[in-house]
């Protein structure tokens, strides 16, 4: 387990080395921030490493093998009404759980405390269920996709403007480092059950789902309730001259976010302890190594979220206004660029994602190519964010092209891309967008009175380039699969698993 531990730690480094680095860069050539400041920020991001480290390992003990086994449970049942409460009980849990969604409720107090938070999970819950019966009752996932963003756009042209862009950020904060792991898991575990030649295919698609859900229940709210005329008010950066003075910013902060973490937590393990007592799936063993997973999930949870929180969110809010400010302004546009590229690997559900696409896949789709293709399409978002909020273009002229474009790609690439790609959208829109990119956009415009409609959408458009460019991704390797090489697996992508003998024939493994 220490072994693991340490391996795990090691991976966080490598992932959130880039992104320091790069912050780092800017504020010694092009944005100078004061060193108190700095130190916030590196601290910060030394929590980071240790705590995702940890987190890491937790998901692996615990979500990822209890996701799979309630999913398997609750399809085996084949009690309709059971599986339909069940699955939107679950949504509606692990969504409102969600350490993120408390953060986008956090930046908007015009809509009271707990008004978003209910609205995203309502949504995710209804979504988690439609997208439970689509595996169930082998609806492809091309039609059910189809449906849903039809009733997007069409809230769209008539939910208020000032609505529209938190209703697309909403779709990204529902999905965090326990959701994503944990829904992934489930998918699985319900497509096992069908144990047909299409259910590897129908593992992905429950996390695209609620990304989904929850912008169409806030776009209704937004027709009942708006939250126009209340100002934002940007986070205060602490002021700290000392290595003492940034020390007691981390551990006054600790003890508030033991407190959120575990009302992130405690409702996953509520569930499991239910789970267990009415199933009594795990004996005494199992049980305890999975309460000893949840127990890292926990700390590594507290850790992260200190870190980000109180070292990223006041440092990119000071960065991007800093920057808004400068007479080089225009390079908002390159350095969103690249802090989108590299941010991506900072994400803990992005690692859980890439492991299981290796896993199901049998390694025929590399997590690697995922995570690069990811890459590049999250540093176009950004740089499109940026340049959305310099001059002033409307949220819709960027997302409704991207929104055409990924149903458009749906009917020419494998339908395991599809769910990968529309299930990528919740990975890549992790803490570090709520906590580091959203905030940054937040400190460019925050002189602007186009805020609501500027910076706000912004994890909206992060989430929408997935689809689009892992499909472009499943295009590409549709058209350049390689030749027969014996005892290597290649049909896996068109809805069978074949393997090549010696003799160059294919034997179907059964």
């Amino acid at each position: 387990m220490r072994e693991k531990l340490k391996e795990m730690t090691l991976e966080s480094l490598s992932s959130v080395l880039p992104l320091t680095l790069i912050v780092s860069g800017i504020t010694v050539l092009i944005a100078p921030v004061p060193v108190g400041k700095m130190v916030l920020f590196w601290v910060g991001a030394a929590l980071l490493i240790i705590g995702m480290g940890i987190l890491n390992m937790g998901v692996d003990m615990a979500l990822m093998p209890f996701g799979n086994d309630i999913g398997a449970s609750i399809t085996k049942t084949r009690k309709i009404g059971l599986i339909c409460a069940a699955s939107f009980a679950i949504g509606v849990t692990i969504a409102f759980a969600g350490p993120d969604v408390q953060v986008l409720a956090m930046f908007l107090p015009g809509m009271g405390r707990w008004t978003l938070p209910i609205a995203i999970s309502v949504g995710a819950g209804f979504a988690l269920l439609l997208a439970v019966l689509r595996i169930i009752l082998h609806i492809p996932m091309s039609k059910i996709l189809m449906a849903c963003y039809a009733v997007l756009i069409a809230l769209m042209m008539f939910a208020p403007a000032g609505i529209a862009p938190v209703a697309f950020d909403s779709g990204g904060v529902v999905t965090g480092p326990i959701s994503v792991p944990f829904i992934l898991a489930m998918g699985l575990g319900i497509a096992s059950v069908r144990s047909d030649r299409g259910s590897l295919d129908d593992s992905f698609g429950l996390v695209a789902l609620c990304v989904i859900g929850s912008p169409i229940a806030v776009l209704i709210l937004g027709m009942l309730f708006s939250p126009g005329g209340h100002a934002y008010t940007p986070p205060t950066v602490p002021a700290v001259e000392t290595t003492r003075d940034v020390a007691l910013e981390f551990v006054k902060e600790f003890p508030h976010y033991l407190a959120e973490v575990a009302k992130t937590v405690w409702p996953v393990i509520a569930v499991f302890i239910i789970y267990q007592g009415l199933t009594r799936s795990y004996h005494v063993k199992q049980f305890t190594r999975l309460l000893i997973g949840f127990g890292y999930t926990y700390i590594g949870l507290v850790i992260f979220m200190t870190g980000v929180e109180v070292g990223f969110i006041p440092v990119g809010t000071y960065l991007g206004a800093d920057l808004a400010a400068s007479e080089v302004k225009w390079l908002l546009i390159p350095l969103g660029a690249l802090i989108g590229y590299f941010v991506v690997a900072a994400e803990p559900a992005v690692h859980a994602l890439c492991k299981q696409i290796e896993e199901v896949s049998l390694g025929v789709i590399p997590g690697s190519a995922v995570m690069r293709y990811m890459s590049w399409g999250v540093a176009a978002a950004l740089s499109l964010t940026m340049t959305r909020i310099m001059f002033e273009i409307p949220i819709y002229w960027i997302l409704l092209p991207c929104y055409l474009l990924a149903l458009v790609l749906m009917y020419h690439v494998p339908k395991i891309y599809t769910g990968i790609a529309f299930d990528a959208a919740g990975a890549v829109t992790g803490p570090m967008a709520s906590t580091f990119i959203l905030p940054f956009a937040l400190g460019a415009c925050v002189n602007s009175e186009r805020i609501m409609l500027d910076a706000f959408g912004t994890v909206g458009l992060i989430a929408m380039t997935p689809p689009v460019s892992l499909q472009i991704m499943g295009f590409i390797y549709e058209h350049k699969k390689k030749p027969a090489v014996p005892g290597q697996i290649h049909d896996i992508l068109d809805d069978e698993i074949v393997v090549f003998d010696e003799a160059g024939g294919k034997n179907k493994d059964e």
